[in-house]
C-alpha cells in the first residue's frame, strides 16, 4: 500500500471544507501534490467530497486515535508500559509478536494499536475487516510466570472487561458468546485473539488483539459472514474512539491483575451475567465431531458447560460454537 497521507488526513478528520490551496500552505506542498494525496484517501476507503468555492472535506469525520492521552492513561496504571499508535499494520497481534521476537516489547501492558489493519485476523484464521479510522484495532503484550494452564480462561476475562465497559457507557443487551465475542444484542460488536509466545510449562507471554467495531458504516467492508453492528450505529452518533480506548484499557488492566492473583473462579460469576447462552440450544463443533446441549454458563476454569438431553453436564475447552436453529 502507498504511504497513507496522514498530516492530510488528520487536518480533513473534523469533516469540515478545506480549500485546496490552505491545505497546501499547512502542508507546505503544492495544489498538485494536494490533489494526488486526495486520490489516495480513497484507496482506504475515506470518500471526499469537494465543492467550489469551499474545498474539499471528508464525507464523514474521523475519531482518530490520541497517542499521547493513551500514553498519559496507561501510565497512570502500569508506569514504563508504552502505547503506540500506526497509521497501518498487517496486524497489530503480528506487530507486537515480532517486538516480542526482537526483544523490544518487555513490559507488561505495552499496547499497539492501528488506524488501518491490512491483514487483521479473528479467530479459527478468519479474517477481521475495518476501514481507516473507524474501528478500534489493539494487541496487548502481558506475561506469565506459570505456563499456559495459568491463562486458563484469560480470552473470557479480556471479553468481561469490554462488557462492563460497553454496559458502563450506556450499551444495553451487551452479551458475551463464550469464548472470545462480544455481542450488542444478537449481532458481533467485538472480537478477541490471544497467541500465546514461549514455554507452555513456565514463563510465557501473551498477545492480547481486541477487535472492536467502533464507527464502521454499512457499505465501509465487504464480505463479513455474519451479523455484526458498530457501537456509533447503536447511539446513533461517532464515538470518541480515544476515550472508548482509554476506558477499555483501565478495565482490562484492572481484570487481569484480579484474574493474575486469583485465576478465573472469582470472575466466573461476573462473565455468566453476560453470557450470551444461556439457556439456548447449542452447538460446538470440533472437527467433524459435533455436541449438542443448552447453554448452563462456565466452570471455575472457563470451560463452557452444556446440560445434554440426558441431564448431563459437560465442560467443553474448545470448539467452534454456534446457537442452533429451531
Amino acid at each position: 500500500m502507498n504511504k497513507i497521507p496522514l498530516p492530510l488526513i488528520k487536518l480533513l478528520a473534523d469533516g469540515e471544507y478545506h480549500s485546496g490551496e490552505a491545505i497546501g500552505e499547512i502542508l507546505a506542498v503544492s495544489r498538485a501534490a494536494v490533489w494526488k494525496q486526495l486520490q489516495k484517501l480513497g484507496d482506504i476507503g475515506l470518500e471526499v467530497e469537494s465543492v467550489k468555492g469551499k474545498g474539499y472535506r471528508l464525507r464523514t469525520p474521523l475519531s482518530l486515535l490520541n497517542e499521547t492521552n493513551v500514553q498519559a492513561c496507561l501510565n497512570t496504571l502500569l508506569p514504563g508500559a508504552t502505547a503506540r499508535v500506526l497509521p497501518v499494520i498487517d496486524s497489530t497481534n503480528d506487530e507486537v509478536n515480532r517486538r516480542i521476537f526482537k526483544k523490544e516489547l518487555m513490559h507488561k501492558g505495552d499496547l499497539v494499536m492501528a488506524e488501518l489493519q491490512t491483514a487483521g485476523r479473528g479467530r479459527r484464521g478468519r479474517s477481521w475487516q475495518t476501514a481507516f479510522g473507524k474501528n478500534l484495532m489493539m494487541s496487548m503484550y502481558w506475561s506469565f510466570d506459570k505456563g499456559i494452564e495459568r491463562i486458563d480462561g484469560l480470552s473470557l476475562v479480556v471479553g468481561l472487561a469490554l462488557a462492563k465497559v460497553l454496559q458502563g457507557a450506556g450499551f444495553n443487551h451487551v452479551g458475551l458468546k463464550w469464548p472470545n465475542d462480544v455481542m450488542v444484542g444478537d449481532k458481533k460488536a467485538a472480537g478477541i485473539l490471544l497467541e500465546m509466545n514461549g514455554d507452555p510449562t513456565s514463563d510465557c507471554s501473551v498477545v492480547i488483539g481486541v477487535g472492536i467495531n467502533v464507527n464502521m458504516a454499512r457499505g465501509e467492508v465487504e464480505g463479513i459472514d455474519q451479523p455484526w453492528v458498530s457501537l456509533s450505529e447503536i447511539k446513533g452518533q461517532s464515538i470518541d474512539r480515544t476515550e472508548l480506548t482509554e476506558a477499555f484499557v483501565a478495565g482490562l488492566i484492572g481484570e487481569i491483575e484480579r484474574f493474575e492473583k486469583k485465576g478465573f473462579s472469582p470472575l466466573k460469576e461476573d462473565w455468566e451475567r453476560f453470557d450470551w447462552l444461556a439457556d439456548k440450544s447449542v452447538v460446538v463443533k470440533r472437527g467433524e465431531v459435533m455436541a449438542f446441549g443448552v447453554g448452563r454458563g462456565v466452570d471455575k476454569n472457563g470451560g463452557l458447560l452444556l446440560e445434554h438431553d440426558n441431564g448431563q453436564l459437560t465442560s467443553y475447552t474448545s470448539g467452534e460454537v454456534s446457537v442452533r436453529r429451531q
